[in-house]
């Protein structure tokens, strides 16, 4: 895979939402935005809070479907339509290809941490004998102690909860990677690694769109912005 290959194309994408508990009010949020995406690159979204950055990251990801225009993702030499295609190849998709890092942990409750990033390691193809050896160095390197790691998350401080939740998004290796936030909530020195561990993935030749709304943490990682607020859709 070259770093030039476009691996995300968002083309013409536009969203409203509908409050049925409103009478139907509708909210737009978004109008016609399009990008691309390469391999080994990121692309920071950036705009006032409200705009519409992590409803993007989410219709990407396949939770909203957008109201018109495409999101397609490459995978190996064919095109997949997100927005399109049937839940079951969207399901497929996030094991392998796309992985997304949200601003919460949501897992099932009582696992415990070392085993929810096993999983998602075993998920995207990894052994079970390499997931478990990746997953402890994701934590080990993201600062969370080995006595915690047979405790399930939901114990966690919010900001051990966010570092188990990067350690998931990484384990698997994806060729794209969506990013809300992941630096939130964390003090400087977990921060930093983060950081590093994003700037290593995108070295590896991963795609990666992310929010970062830490200025300096969006400085080190991305290689160029989109700024959002020029597809405000008009209410």
């Amino acid at each position: 895979m070259t770093s030039t290959q476009i691996l995300l194309d968002v083309r013409d994408v536009s969203k409203t939402f509908v409050m049925h508990l409103r009478g139907g009010a509708r909210i737009p949020v978004l109008s016609r935005v399009s990008l691309t995406l390469n391999a080994a690159e990121c692309l920071a979204l950036v705009g006032p809070s409200g705009v519409g950055k992590s409803s993007l990251l989410r219709m990407i990801y396949g939770n909203y479907r957008c109201d018109s225009g495409s999101i397609r993702l490459r995978e190996a030499d064919s095109w997949v339509d997100l927005d399109r295609a049937d839940p079951r190849v969207v399901h497929r998709l996030r094991k392998r290809t796309i992985g997304y890092v949200s601003q919460f942990l949501r897992v099932i409750p009582r696992v415990p941490a070392l085993a929810v990033v096993a999983a998602a390691g075993r998920e995207a193809g990894l052994s079970e004998d390499a997931s478990t050896t990746r997953a402890s160095a994701l934590l080990e390197r993201l600062n969370i102690p080995a006595r915690l790691w047979g405790l399930p998350p939901a114990t966690f401080s919010g900001g051990e909860q966010q570092r188990v939740n990067i350690a998931r998004g990484l384990i698997g290796g994806h060729a794209v990677l969506l990013l809300d936030e992941p630096t939130a909530s964390l003090d400087a020195a977990n921060r930093e690694v983060v950081v590093e561990l994003v700037r290593e993935a995108r070295a590896r030749g991963v795609a990666i769109l992310g929010i970062f709304h830490d200025v300096d943490a969006r400085s080190r990682i991305a290689d160029r912005e989109l700024d959002l607020s020029r597809f405000a859709a008009a209410a």
